[in-house]
């Protein structure tokens, strides 16, 4: 297994590689740490999967998401992964869209031993996470470096595979795009977000701004997050 590669050339939206590698045709699906749940949504509007569990610890995240109504195969429920409220193998798929790093390090082996125990025999676990390169990461990382998160959260991966809890059936690299229209909306969706209190001092603040500025062009700024899929399997 490797946490990261030299060079990654495919760029894509994310949804281009779960849609590979999954079966979702009538699946029952699980999602963890589903946030704001722009890809439950894509899922769910995709019509394949029979339903999905989506979990999310937030609770102000987890009250917008229960306002939702046109989601009728998708059922929001409060709960994290180190203690997933779903019976024994009762689900396909496990979803995790960056989200692994956000459980407490302590509880990441519990996170994927839970996660074992809810999938099926032959399910399968699709866990994404973000690689710390690029531009993005090195903006972020001036008021939130995820480093040790990021790597917590690979050698936990490492350790069920290497203990035979899962097997991992292969990994997948790829950038995926991000933009923002000026620096008030990476506020609003970076520094703001409800999950992570991040207090900037004013002098933090203008450091963080004066990075991202730079790459502001007419249009906004873009950038290209690196993520490495790894997707595991419960033995059948």
């Amino acid at each position: 297994m490797q946490i990261s590669i030299p060079h990654i050339d495919l760029i894509c939206d994310e949804q281009e590689i779960y849609e590979q590698l999954l079966p979702l045709e009538r699946a029952k699906v699980l999602e963890l740490g589903c946030g704001k749940a722009d890809k439950t949504r894509a899922i769910a509007k995709a019509g394949k999967i029979a339903s999905i569990l989506a979990l999310e610890v937030d609770a102000i995240q987890h009250a917008s998401n229960l306002a939702v109504t046109d989601l009728p195969n998708v059922c929001f429920e409060s709960g994290c992964a180190e203690d997933i409220p779903a019976a024994d193998a009762s689900v396909d798929i496990v979803l995790m869209f960056k989200s692994l790093h956000h459980v407490p390090m302590d509880k990441m082996d519990q996170a994927l031993a839970e996660i074992h125990r809810v999938l099926k025999p032959g399910g399968l676990a699709y866990i994404s996470e973000p690689i710390f390169a690029g531009e993005f990461n090195e903006i972020l990382r001036l008021f939130h470096d995820e480093q040790k998160v990021r790597q917590a959260a690979f050698a936990a991966i490492e350790r069920a595979v290497s203990s035979k809890l899962l097997t991992l059936i292969t990994q997948k690299f790829f950038k995926t795009p991000i933009h923002f229209d000026d620096f008030p909306q990476f506020e609003e969706k970076v520094i703001n977000v409800t999950h992570t209190k991040h207090k900037l001092s004013p002098e933090l603040y203008n450091a963080v701004q004066t990075a991202f500025m730079r790459n502001m062009t007419a249009t906004g700024a873009d950038f290209f997050m690196p993520i490495r899929v790894d997707l595991l399997q419960k033995a059948a």
